[in-house]
């Protein structure tokens, strides 16, 4: 009853924010890294994230942008899930704010659509705010106190959506721009991984200045501006979610990245 009502709270507080926007509950949650291996020189394995995290303390902001990819959705007779999203918490810390797009698959067709999500509420999947492959999408988390702000802008179509919301417990430990796999299966697992090819987050590839950065109390920049606290994150496989996504390097000028989708083995 008490996540209803969140939602119901949201829902009514969002919607001014842009008319022609509707929101309506997410399919499932995006949330906390999961099955987290700190090799302890940089990278990482998780079973349901891949891309970047940063830590630090007082984060105030996290900026990121990417080119939608398409869901390659040939032969699967179920459903497969795929999520691109920047935010603030959740690589050490239990609540993540966060805004993104996905790409989906369901019994053989893709679907596309952008969402925001201040876990551990629910998520909230917007509405005629239609998200095509190959969009250069941008996207920030702010902190302005005692509220997270979260923007998505799709900038092909120039539509933008913005919100705020107060998330109690929030540390403001890390920023991210990762591709998830989100969660979860009727069993409680993490849901399978749709063929998203490549993704490419990132000023190199989108033009959007000021992307990838993020700021905490004290570091400001790009992703490799943060140094020894930058992690590079591997998607590895899970029972219920056997496909894999392997990043590649920073580009050199420390902002850009690419993350490539393999079949589970």
């Amino acid at each position: 009853m008490r996540s209803i009502r969140w939602a119901i709270v949201c829902v009514f507080s969002l919607l001014p924010a842009l008319a022609q926007v509707s929101l309506k509950p997410g399919r499932h949650q995006f949330g906390p890294i999961q099955g987290l291996v700190d090799h302890r020189n940089g990278t990482d394995d998780s079973t349901n994230w891949s891309g970047y995290a940063v830590t630090g303390s007082s984060f105030t902001s996290a900026e990121g942008s990417w080119v939608m990819p398409a869901a390659d959705c040939t032969g699967v007779a179920g459903k497969q899930y795929a999520a691109f999203w920047v935010g603030l918490d959740g690589y050490n810390s239990k609540t993540v704010e966060q805004t993104g797009t996905e790409a989906d698959c369901d019994q053989g067709k893709p679907n596309y659509y952008a969402w925001i999500e201040f876990y551990p509420g629910p998520s909230l999947e917007l509405t005629g705010f239609p998200i095509n492959p190959g969009d250069l999408i941008s996207a920030s988390v702010v902190y302005s106190d005692p509220k997270f702000v979260v923007t998505i802008t799709d900038v092909s179509t120039a539509q933008t959506f913005s919100t705020s919301a107060r998330v109690p417990g929030a540390q403001r430990s890390s920023a991210e721009w990762i591709t998830e796999a989100p969660c979860c299966t009727v069993l409680g697992g993490i849901l399978p991984l749709s063929d998203f090819g490549t993704d490419f987050f990132g000023f190199d590839s989108t033009g959007q200045a000021g992307s990838n950065n993020a700021a905490d109390s004290t570091t400001s920049g790009p992703i490799a501006n943060f140094g020894t606290a930058v992690e590079q994150i591997t998607k590895v496989a899970a029972l219920s979610s056997p496909q894999t996504s392997t990043c590649s390097a920073l580009s050199s000028d420390g902002t850009s990245f690419s993350c490539t989708w393999a079949a589970g083995r």
